[in-house]
């Protein structure tokens, strides 16, 4: 198993482009695609840590409300929700030990390898 996981979703371009930064960098992660396996609140709230962010710093206003969550929900609400409607997360978001980055642009996960 890898020590860099990635949770990626195929069909999102900077997903791709992450993926395909680490590979041609030689890291093979490990791939969750999120949407199929959602990371559950404990998992998520571990991750915002590792970011050093908030939910609301991860969440995709535009996913958000298709999915309709409430513009008032944060802490550990605003986590459940998210994990509950992972769209809704932003993406993609590169783990490595105790430190994570969110790929926007890929080149951010860099720093972390």
């Amino acid at each position: 198993m890898s020590d860099v996981t990635i949770y990626h979703n195929p069909r999102c371009s900077k997903s791709r482009e992450t993926l395909e930064l680490l590979r041609s960098r030689g890291v093979e992660p490990t791939v969750i695609e999120y949407l199929k396996t959602p990371p559950g609140p404990a998992e998520l709230s571990a991750i915002l840590a590792k970011l050093g962010k908030g939910p609301r710093d991860i969440t995709r206003a535009k996913e958000a409300a298709e999915a309709g969550l409430p513009k008032d929900l944060d802490g550990e609400a605003l986590v459940a929700a998210l994990s509950a409607n992972p769209a809704a997360i932003e993406r993609p978001i590169v783990v490595k030990g105790d430190r994570a980055r969110v790929g926007r642009p890929p080149e951010s996960v860099l720093d972390i390898l």
